[in-house]
């Protein structure tokens, strides 16, 4: 499936938005790669997503422990960042394999280990456009395609 129309968001509000319009499209064992470049809006995301899945508790970034664990509603969710990552193989000492098998996991710089990311998930782009806001753009991968037709509509 090609990526959905760009979703603009000048504003933590439209981030916030996009969010919350995200959030009851996600499954357990869904993959969500949050890519682009430092300062494009992953973790401002990642934090927007959590709240509108229901984590009312303060959402740090995993930049440093590689990993947070959420006891969310419905699933746990998990939220990596992989920037630190010195190999891959590291992922399976941080409990890559069961938050896969049981939780949402949303993966900040998931192109440090691309050979771990499933054929099915999502990735979200960020972009910073003209006047320094932000674009994102939302490409479902294999079983997910079908659930994201109509998304952005």
């Amino acid at each position: 499936m090609p990526p959905l129309p760009p979703f603009p968001l000048p504003s933590l509000a439209a981030t916030e938005a996009l969010a919350a319009h995200l959030a009851p499209f996600l499954r357990a064992r869904d993959v969500v790669g949050l890519q682009g470049d430092l300062g494009a809006g992953k973790t401002t995301f990642a934090r927007a997503l959590l709240h509108a899945l229901g984590i009312d508790e303060d959402v740090p970034s995993p930049t440093f422990t590689l990993v947070q664990n959420y006891a969310g509603k419905v699933f746990p969710i998990y939220h990596f960042d992989l920037y630190r990552l010195k190999s891959a193989s590291e992922l399976e000492e941080i409990g890559w394999d069961d938050a896969c098998a049981d939780g949402l996991v949303l993966v900040e710089w998931p192109e440090r280990a691309a050979s771990y990311m499933p054929h099915d998930g999502l990735d979200i782009l960020f972009n910073i456009g003209s006047q320094n806001h932000r674009v994102a753009t939302l490409t479902p991968r294999g079983l997910l395609e079908k659930r994201f037709e109509g998304f952005g509509a």
